[in-house]
């Protein structure tokens, strides 16, 4: 008999099964073009092994999708349409993603825009949408689910969320892949404990501790690498290059041909080849970025404030900092890091809660408890929020003694 499926070897998950209805996606242009796509952007010049792209981590999402739903499958809460849903949702939640993943995200962000605008814009108006149409799949259900905004709230907050898929994944992913050993996540437990109760979904008491073990993960993962300085010192670098040449290639203007060539090699071989005398600065920062000749950090805040420092007052401290360094504007860089300490939900709002489901003499109890009321995730509830300033080696000095000057007493 023949197989409806293949099982591709992961390093995460073993195996990850894909069903014949999916491959068409999995192989059309645009979901390929992921694989040129890395997971962490620069990551890799600090942590040279985090070589893996938003390819693998959205079939990982579509995996551990699929065990979630699965389980609920068994308790009677979804039926196999509904699995069905949460696997392609899972697989295309990064559809959107454009070079240098969370990178290109901050300069899109500047025009009130976001990946799921160009991940909703992708399913329904690309060949994307009209695979998922000819295989009998709504596509419009599936946008809303794989971005938050399906009605059942239970399956937005399997794709992303504080008990989410994509979390899971990233995690486990990013830990394998940077060797840091602070991402220690029990999927398994997790996924297989999870339950619905009033269109939310809810966590059996039992794998409460598997619950603060992976809030406690990902905060580590944020201080160990999302946010390590030379990491960002990378970053910074990136951002500046895009902004520099957006009017010149228009990376951010969307035209979905055009899209799809855009990926990490692509836009830096663009920025390095290009000839155009408007282009130097950018130009200049895209060749550093490859022979990894990164900006120097010379000052450090972890701040306590819950808002990432606004453009305008990022642009008083370049020049308040230029003045007094007697360095150009254009050489100081300051850089603002912030993340909720608990994911924000799929509503991107704040996760304050989370169901917990207990059996008790035969007895369903369900409690919604407050995330201030769990110990180890109440202890860094609120926001991650690093202020830096970099500046190349040369003005490493003077932009360190006025950074001190100036920025010394903030809290």
């Amino acid at each position: 008999m023949k197989k409806n499926y293949l099982d591709i070897i992961d390093p995460i998950h073993d195996f990850i099964r894909v069903y014949d209805y999916e491959l068409p996606i999995i192989d059309s242009p645009l979901f390929q073009r992921l694989r040129r796509i890395k997971q962490l952007s620069g990551a890799h010049l600090t942590y040279p092994a985090a070589q893996h792209s938003r390819f693998e981590h959205s079939l990982g999402v579509m995996h551990i999708a699929s065990q979630a739903g699965f389980a609920l499958n068994e308790k009677g809460r979804l039926d196999s349409d509904d699995v069905q849903v949460l696997r392609i949702a899972g697989l295309l939640h990064d559809i959107g993603h454009g070079p240098f993943s969370h990178l290109f995200e901050e300069i899109i962000q500047e025009k009130k825009i976001s990946h799921e605008d160009y991940g909703k814009k992708i399913i329904l108006d690309s060949d994307i949408g009209d695979i998922l149409s000819k295989t009998g799949f709504d596509k419009k259900l599936i946008t809303k689910t794989a971005f938050g905004e399906s009605k059942f709230q239970y399956l937005n907050e399997i794709v992303s969320g504080a008990l989410s898929a994509d979390m899971m994944d990233y995690l486990l992913r990013d830990g394998y892949f940077t060797g840091a050993e602070h991402a220690k996540v029990d999927h398994k437990r997790i996924t297989q404990s999870l339950d619905i109760h009033k269109k939310k979904l809810a966590l059996e008491r039992s794998a409460l501790y598997s619950f603060e073990s992976m809030m406690h993960s990902r905060y580590q993962m944020f201080k160990a690498v999302y946010f390590h300085k030379t990491v960002r010192a990378a970053e910074v670098m990136l951002i500046e290059a895009l902004r520099l040449s957006d009017d010149e290639f228009g990376f951010t203007s969307f035209n979905l041909n055009e899209f799809v060539r855009l990926t990490d090699e692509y836009v830096l071989s663009s920025l390095i080849s290009s000839k155009s005398s408007k282009l130097k600065q950018a130009r200049q920062f895209a060749e550093d970025y490859q022979n990894r000749k990164l900006l120097k950090c010379v000052f450090e805040r972890i701040l306590t404030s819950q808002t990432n420092l606004k453009k305008t007052r990022t642009d008083e401290l370049k020049i308040e900092l230029s003045k007094k360094s007697k360095v150009g504007e254009n050489e100081i860089f300051v850089d603002s890091s912030v993340t909720p300490s608990i994911p924000l939900a799929p509503s991107k709002n704040q996760s304050k809660s989370i169901v917990l489901i207990s059996t008790e003499n035969g007895k369903s109890l369900v409690k919604e408890m407050p995330i201030s009321e769990i110990p180890v995730v109440s202890a860094i509830s609120g926001f991650m929020n690093i202020l830096r300033i970099y500046t190349h080696e040369k003005n490493r000095k003077k932009v360190e003694i006025a950074a001190k000057s100036i920025l010394g007493g903030l809290k």
